[in-house]
């Protein structure tokens, strides 16, 4: 592996010197998500393997290129899981682009979003440079977290060599309920929920059905069945149910159009838009399709709506990326995110322009 590391540091410091782009890349399974891509690809794929895994301890450390079903085969053969549920969006899905898009999945509401997974990580900067970061406890950090840093940061700060995880034991049972309800109902049921102590791990609601996933011990889970109401889903049934929404294979996402993400508090109310919606995580996000492409105009109104509400607007899939994918900053974030970016990458050419 230290040849393939020394290739990687090799044509950093030659896109560095004469300032052009590298795209980094692993499978490919996320190419559409971000602003565009630009430069030369740099492959990770060959740098693979899990390093380390103590079930007993609940981390595993694995080098960028590792597949993601990799992962999740050995952690499932001792019956643990990533609980954020990281989606693949394809089969080539890799370890360092699941860190790098920052993406969960439906368990992120009950069991936290990827960045709170991350311990540590190893990163090779616009300098050539190998960084190590935290480590593989959850108590070790001192001063500014730059492993978690990485979550979401789509390889705009540097290579992500490694990256440990915490994991976490597979539950007991699962069941799935299905209610019939309207969104306003839907909304209110599911923060009236959340006050309480039920072992939900998931929730969606669209076209008028309300679908919650219990996930605990089975009397926990029994318990909530008898206090929830509402129609069980069959086993296999379920299981297909959440991984097509994982994976945007359900029905709502496809077709033509514009998909937009909307992050809103779950106390928010409905929130009125043109288009389809779809709501998770209790009601913190929420899809919206929308039959046409977004123009700027659109773009607009989606976001100055979703902003009143609390919120922000992702261009998800679909449209017209020239109206931005992603939220605008503040100008005090913005400047941030620059200079962060610079004392990472000075000659700015990892995945140039992939934000913003």
């Amino acid at each position: 592996m230290q040849a393939i590391e020394e290739q990687f540091r090799q044509a950093i410091l030659a896109a560095s010197a004469a300032g052009k782009p590298l795209q980094l890349r692993g499978g490919g399974s996320k190419d559409w998500y971000g602003q565009q891509l630009l430069g030369e690809v740099l492959d990770t794929r060959a740098y693979a393997g899990i390093i380390d895994y103590e079930p007993t301890e609940l981390v595993i450390t694995a080098r960028c290129g590792t597949p993601l079903a990799q992962i999740e085969a050995a952690l499932a053969a001792r019956n643990q899981m990533l609980a954020f549920e990281p989606p693949h969006f394809g089969a080539g899905a890799t370890i360092g682009g699941v860190v790098a898009s920052g993406l969960s999945g439906p368990r992120r509401a009950s069991s936290g979003a990827l960045r709170d997974f991350v311990l540590g990580a190893v990163l090779m900067d616009g300098q050539g440079e190998r960084l190590a970061f935290g480590g593989q406890v959850m108590k070790n950090v001192a001063g500014y977290d730059v492993s978690r840093l990485l979550a979401g940061s789509l390889g705009t700060l540097g290579l992500i060599l490694e990256v440990s995880l915490k994991v976490l034991p597979l539950p007991l049972r699962e069941a799935t309920l299905r209610l019939a309800c309207t969104e306003i109902a839907a909304l209110r049921l599911l923060n009236e929920w959340a006050g309480k102590p039920l072992p939900m791990s998931a929730s969606c609601w669209h076209d008028d059905v309300l679908s919650v996933r219990l996930s605990g011990a089975d009397a926990a889970v029994a318990e909530a069945l008898h206090t929830l109401g509402g129609d069980v889903v069959a086993p296999a049934e379920a299981a297909l149910f959440w991984a097509a929404l994982r994976e945007h294979t359900y029905a709502f996402f496809s077709g033509a159009g514009s998909v937009w993400r909307l992050s809103l508090p779950p106390q928010a109310s409905a929130v009125i838009l043109k288009g389809r919606q779809l709501i998770e995580w209790g009601g913190a996000q929420r899809w919206l399709k929308l039959d046409g492409d977004a123009d700027a105009a659109g773009a607009q109104r989606v976001r100055q709506t979703v902003a009143a509400a609390g919120g922000h607007a992702t261009l998800f899939r679909g449209g017209d990326k020239a109206v931005g994918v992603f939220h605008p900053l503040a100008p005090a974030v913005e400047q941030i995110h620059q200079r962060l970016r610079l004392s990472f990458d000075p000659a700015a050419i990892f995945n140039r322009h992939r934000m913003y």
